[in-house]
């Protein structure tokens, strides 16, 4: 399995190894999600609510919320801004580890919410907004690696479009066509295996994320961050070993002066 993990964040890429990395995505994203639920009280991947709940709260007087929501949105946002950055700053660069720089981020932002996650208790009125934008940083950050890479075919952390998409090649799928001359009707079903395959995956991250949360608190978050690591550090390290080679030990032009 681990040997496998290595090309699942190269800049090679394939089909494959596309799904593999959007289901696992999926299952990071909802043990993230509902595992931040429970620690802050607030899902921080679903955009559309939070847009909602800020005109809501803006119409009912509440501003301090609809700040709360509109720094959330923002936080996003900049988490897809900063992969877009790190991605086409390593792709000029011909790294290897393009693709995994943002998940490398991740991971460590994961790793530092389940270590340090316990103070949220001692001082919620400080760390619960702040615990909030990072998650919603992580959200937006991860989604837009797997939309790079898969060109926008694979999203990891927006399941209404998931779900819809299900449900329009569900729609052709069961369609009956009964005049044959007309053009037929016919469901895309690798689409269908991908969709239900990502949809799945967020559900047992989820339902795994709840219940590791409930068990053992902030640092069950720790195996998510490892394997995301996982996945990043063979590319990682292959960079770094080519910048060494290149860059030490110094040249013979440098040692003479």
């Amino acid at each position: 399995m681990i040997p496998q993990l290595r090309g699942w964040t190269s800049v090679q890429r394939t089909t494959q190894n596309n799904i593999r990395l959007g289901a696992t995505l999926s299952f990071v994203a909802g043990a993230t999600n509902a595992g931040g639920f429970l620690a802050v009280g607030q899902y921080t991947s679903h955009m559309t609510g939070i847009v909602s709940s800020v005109a809501d709260h803006l119409v009912l007087g509440q501003i301090a919320l609809a700040l709360a929501g509109l720094l959330s949105l923002l936080a996003f946002i900049s988490g897809a801004m900063t992969t877009a950055w790190m991605v086409n700053w390593g792709l000029r660069r011909k790294l290897q580890s393009a693709y995994g720089r943002p998940l490398l981020l991740e991971a460590g932002l994961l790793l530092l919410f389940g270590l340090f996650g316990t103070g949220i208790n001692f001082f919620a009125g400080l760390f619960v907004p702040l615990t909030v934008l990072v998650l919603c940083f992580i959200m937006g950050l991860q989604n837009a690696v797997i939309t790079k890479i898969s060109n926008a075919e694979i999203r990891t952390t927006h399941v209404t479009g998931l779900v819809t998409d299900l449900g329009i090649e569900l729609g052709k799928l069961l369609y009956i066509n009964r005049l044959t001359r007309d053009k037929l009707v016919l469901a895309n079903r690798r689409k269908l295996r991908i969709h239900v395959t990502l949809i799945c995956s967020f559900f047992v991250g989820g339902l795994l994320g709840a219940v590791g949360f409930k068990t053992i608190g902030y640092i069950s978050t720790v195996p998510l961050s490892i394997l995301l690591l996982l996945m990043v550090w063979h590319p990682v390290i292959n960079d770094a070993k080519s910048w060494m080679e290149t860059e030490w030990p110094p040249h013979d032009s440098d040692q003479g002066r």
